[in-house]
């Protein structure tokens, strides 16, 4: 006979305390264990004596995901209990509500959309990083810790490109929550990165201007008319949102994903550097399209069966990267920098869509540097970036796809590491002077880099003749004879 939940239950070690949430497919219970001193919940499905086929199927998703899932975005697991008994699964408790009460009080001050924005958005680069697609974002999945950082949770529906698609393989039905729910998803698409973004976009949206981008339709045939139906645009509603966030509003609600933001990190990236969006009609619209239009539109989509999806995340994460080059705008290091120059040119051969980020860093222990100005008065930030531009001009690349910034801090590798990490950053890219005894004992700022980086790093070198290399192999034997 199963067994029901109830508060004083032990099963497995762990011993259930008060109900905590009673939801359409769970409840979540208070739990506590001789183990673990962590304040934990436990997640037990809700199960009818009769047929819940989905109910039964999202669970099992969850229990093959979660537990694969690390970092700060997700909840830690510590227990999961099989069906033959009772199903459940145990994870840290996330103190605090949802973000739903949030919602309710949209519109938010901008400053306040674009901060919890940006902090959505991490974490869902987090997610698919590690190569899940949550395809059920909306506010009431989203929690905060103590710390700030965002949590993702309920992974009923998620769909992990390394795991079988258990809801794909069952169900044909389109799944998720309406106001939220990405086109290629009402089209019965579970295999796109890019449909999270479109979730993002509505919840952005609505934290903007109050209002959800379509309704809140409560059928598929009201989901069905995104395909065509373009929304209200944020600034006629507010008009005091600025054009480059209506921009990275709209981008993310495109319904063709290929036209949509690619990946969490752009998002991330835009939400981060505003003034590098690139603005193009969307960010100026003041109205919805015109009758006809839409209707031009309706006669192309409602012959559409489905978008175009990714071979994988990864493969979608990899096809727009973003790359860090930090260029040493030195006297001396400036053969070095052309050689960078040149390799980043051959590298977007290889990755003709990614992101260029220019980066130098100020090291402000020196002395001079602290003011922010040179001996003549110059203000060493500006002359550092347009020092950058000018290292750029050949790079041909559009402005969207070309950012530049000036870092400061008495580390340079340090800031380097906390600029890619931030930024989500793919690849960095950076110079390396030859030997020196300095450098192989203290070590230097591209092994500080390589040794600590997130992702890969490649560092360039300028070709040394083996003469030039003499006298510094002959200071260090001299040194370590000493």
């Amino acid at each position: 006979m199963p067994v029901r939940p109830h508060p004083g239950l032990e099963i497995d070690g762990f011993t259930l305390g008060e109900k905590l949430h009673t939801g359409g497919f769970a409840t979540i219970w208070e739990a506590t264990h001789a183990k673990y001193r962590t304040p934990m919940v436990m997640k037990v499905p809700t199960i009818m004596d009769g047929y819940d086929g989905p109910t039964i199927v999202g669970f099992e998703i969850e229990q093959m995901i979660m537990p694969r899932l690390t970092g700060p975005h997700v909840p830690r697991v510590m227990g999961i209990g099989d069906f033959e008994v009772m199903p459940y699964i145990v994870t840290e408790r996330i103190e605090g509500e949802s973000f739903l009460k949030v919602f309710q009080k949209a519109p938010l001050p901008l400053s306040d959309v674009l901060e919890i924005a940006a902090r959505m958005v991490d974490a869902v680069a987090d997610l698919h990083r590690q190569h899940v697609i949550h395809l059920d974002l909306k506010p009431e999945n989203f929690l905060q810790r103590p710390t700030g950082e965002m949590v993702i949770v309920d992974y009923g529906l998620s769909r992990h490109d390394q795991l079988p698609d258990l809801l794909a393989e069952e169900f044909t039905i389109p799944m998720g929550t309406y106001p939220y729910i990405a086109p290629e998803q009402y089209l019965r698409c579970r295999d796109d990165p890019r449909s999270d973004l479109f979730a993002l976009g509505a919840m952005l949206y609505a934290l903007a201007t109050g209002k959800n981008p379509w309704g809140t339709p409560e059928t598929l045939r009201g989901v069905r008319k995104r395909l065509w139906r373009d929304p209200v645009p944020p600034r006629a509603i507010r008009p005091e949102i600025p054009e480059w966030l209506q921009e990275i509003i709209m981008r993310a609600l495109v319904v063709d994903p290929m036209r949509r933001t690619q990946t969490a990190a752009q998002m991330a990236f835009d939400l981060t550097h505003p003034q590098q969006v690139k603005l193009t009609a969307r960010a100026h619209k003041l109205k919805q399209d015109s009758l006809l239009t839409v209707f031009d539109r309706w006669r192309v989509m409602r012959k559409i069966r489905q978008f175009k999806a990714p071979d994988s995340v990864a493969s979608q994460l990899a096809s727009v990267p973003i790359i860090a080059v930090a260029v040493d705008l030195s006297p001396e290091g400036e053969k070095l920098s052309s050689v960078l120059r040149s390799a980043v040119k051959r590298m977007l051969l290889i990755e003709p869509d990614a992101r260029i980020a220019c980066v130098n860093v100020i090291k402000t222990a020196r002395i001079g540097i602290d003011q922010g100005t040179d001996d003549q008065g110059n203000n060493i930030h500006v002359m550092r970036l347009v020092q950058l531009k000018h290292w750029a001009e050949e790079i041909e690349l559009p402005d969207d796809r070309l950012t530049f910034t000036i870092l400061e801090g008495s580390d340079p590798g340090q800031a380097i590491l906390d600029y890619a990490t931030a930024n989500h950053v793919d690849h960095i890219m950076m110079g390396a002077r030859g030997h020196s005894t300095t450098r192989r004992y203290l070590g230097s700022v591209s092994a500080h880099v390589v040794a600590e980086a997130h992702c890969s790093v490649t560092v360039i070198r300028l070709p040394e003749r083996r003469e030039d290399r003499a006298p510094a192999e002959a200071e260090g034997a001299s040194k370590a004879a000493e």
